[in-house]
């Protein structure tokens, strides 16, 4: 599939070089092409470093990696070429009250959340001594096989709670920070669904 990558950061390169290693066709949206092209952030075959506006075009799926601040800016400019595609939020606006930026997108983009409950240490390298950790995700019923798609590409196991779930994962977001940052157990860690 052809994927569109908003961010060169830690994130968005983590994720987006995972995506390709896998076989999936990966533009990286940057303000700064040119450098970011340089500097090797896609570095896999099969991906490539443009402006934002060239790898909305390019995709009909979109993963957003860019700070949670920036979003209201990347709409401003960009919304209309968001408009009626699939929309992976992993961005998280720290310290507000929603952490994810369904709010600031077009009405009509189908809106899932993923790749916002670990850190990116975890999708650098998802697996533990007793197997890869789970990714919880949230998107239409109909988006569902394609996340799940992208999620096994970074070496995830996905766990499906539905459509319209973003909630869930900002708590998610909030508990793995709890865990991770405040009380110091560090950024590798992760969590896993446990059933019989």
């Amino acid at each position: 599939m052809d994927v569109a990558v908003i961010g060169t950061g830690f994130i968005g390169g983590t994720l987006g070089r995972a995506f390709a290693r896998a076989g999936e066709r990966v533009v990286f949206g940057s303000r700064h092409p040119e450098t970011d092209g340089a500097s090797g952030v896609a570095g896999v075959e099969g991906s490539s470093v443009v402006t934002v506006g060239e790898a909305l075009s390019a995709a009909a799926v979109v993963l957003l990696a860019v700070p949670g601040k920036s979003m209201i800016d990347l709409v401003a400019e960009h919304g209309s070429a968001l408009s009626g595609k699939l929309i992976i939020d992993a961005t998280n606006q720290m310290g507000a009250d929603v952490a994810n930026c369904r709010g600031s997108l077009p009405g009509d983009v189908r809106y899932a959340r993923a790749f916002n409950t670990l850190g990116g240490e975890n999708f650098a390298d998802p697996v533990f001594a007793d197997g890869p950790a789970d990714l919880f995700f949230s998107a239409p019923e109909g988006d569902r096989a394609t996340l799940e798609t992208l999620i096994s590409d970074v070496g995830l196991r996905p766990i499906y709670v539905g459509a319209d779930q973003e909630a869930i994962l900002d708590a998610l977001f909030r508990l793995w920070i709890a865990l991770a940052m405040t009380q110091g157990r560090g950024r590798r860690i992760a969590l896993r669904l446990l059933d019989s």
